[in-house]
């Protein structure tokens, strides 16, 4: 019988050989992706950039949309198998127009990665009055997956990778007040929930969408040193955390736990390529491995039940057709 991954009975390593220490090299080496064509959001700063650089060294052709097509170009200069093409994720608009030139050009998706995200923004709203992280780090993933989804369907064999985080654990999914009508807007929160709500379309994804050999992965790059992440970022934001001493510098037990780019990438490389994923999906990542599940209030490694709960991931995807306006019916068409 299939075990039941809303319950997170699936959330246990499988011993990939990895872990926090292993880089992008270590988890690609042996890995041959000729022929495949991954799309990877936010591909050309941060981790992004060296997924996007180490998929193509491993012979997929990469498309990487971008908001700055000249900053995008500046980055990727040199890096072969690579195609530009323009994308902003805070409109839905730009979202369906690169879509239908994808489509448009009949070609299978074997990768999506929804690498892209902010974090540490003041509130600011796009287009449709919708808060700016629950669209950036969710609700555009949605609807990119959903416009195409007949290109993943076309692949015979794709997988859906979703850049979570640990701070998914900041809050669940507020479904009484997702877009701070109604509550005060708090940064980390509203992060929180917004990874939460990634968290819950992996696994409801993978539920619909493996009868079509479409498997979907969350996972927590661990803490990267070097991303643009933390670009908006207030010193007093980081004491909050308990991150930095009153100097603002980083206290030395996390600056030991800060990872390099090339380990940041890793585990979005395993999720996008172990032969290990093969036949399970819809699982939270880590470490390049399978993370564990994290009960309890604190912050700590593994993912919380509430991001895997089945009546919110189907409530969630409800929810997420209204306020995109995108219908997504996996057995029928994206």
């Amino acid at each position: 019988m299939e075990q039941h991954q809303y319950t997170g009975s699936l959330q246990k390593p499988v011993g990939s050989g990895f872990n926090a220490a292993s880089t992008s090299t270590d988890v690609l080496k042996g890995i041959d992706l000729t022929g495949k064509i991954a799309i990877v959001t936010g591909g050309y700063t941060g981790i992004g950039l060296e997924t996007t650089k180490m998929l193509a060294a491993a012979g997929a052709t990469v498309i990487v949309p971008a908001r700055s097509i000249e900053k995008a170009a500046k980055n990727l200069a040199g890096i072969a198998n690579v195609v530009l093409e323009e994308m902003d994720l805070m409109s839905h608009i730009s979202i369906d127009r690169f879509a239908e030139k994808f489509l448009a050009s009949g070609r299978p998706l074997h990768l999506l990665i929804n690498n892209a995200g902010i974090m540490f923004v003041p509130l600011r709203r796009d287009s449709r009055g919708i808060e700016s992280q629950l669209v950036t780090n969710y609700l555009a993933p949605f609807q990119l997956t959903a416009r195409l989804w007949d290109t993943l369907k076309k692949a015979n064999g794709a997988r859906v990778v979703n850049v979570s985080s640990q701070g998914h654990q900041f809050a669940p999914f507020n479904f009484e007040d997702p877009n701070f009508e109604s509550r005060a807007y708090e940064t980390l929160s509203a992060y929180g929930q917004s990874k939460t709500a990634l968290n819950l379309f992996t696994v409801e994804l993978d539920k619909r969408g493996k009868r079509h050999h479409v498997r979907a992965y969350a996972l927590h790059p661990g803490n990267v040193l070097g991303t643009e992440l933390a670009r908006e970022a207030s010193v007093e934001t980081f004491r909050q955390l308990g991150l930095v001493d009153e100097n603002g510098n980083l206290l030395p037990e996390f600056a030991a736990s800060m990872k390099t780019i090339p380990q940041g990438a890793a585990t979005t490389l395993w999720c996008a390529t172990s032969p290990l994923l093969n036949n399970i999906g819809g699982v939270y990542c880590e470490d390049a491995d399978i993370a564990v599940l994290a009960p309890g209030q604190e912050i700590s490694g593994g993912v919380k039940p509430y991001s895997l709960d089945e009546s919110n991931a189907n409530r969630l995807w409800k929810l997420s057709e209204e306020m995109t306006g995108v219908g997504f019916d996996v057995d029928t068409a994206a």
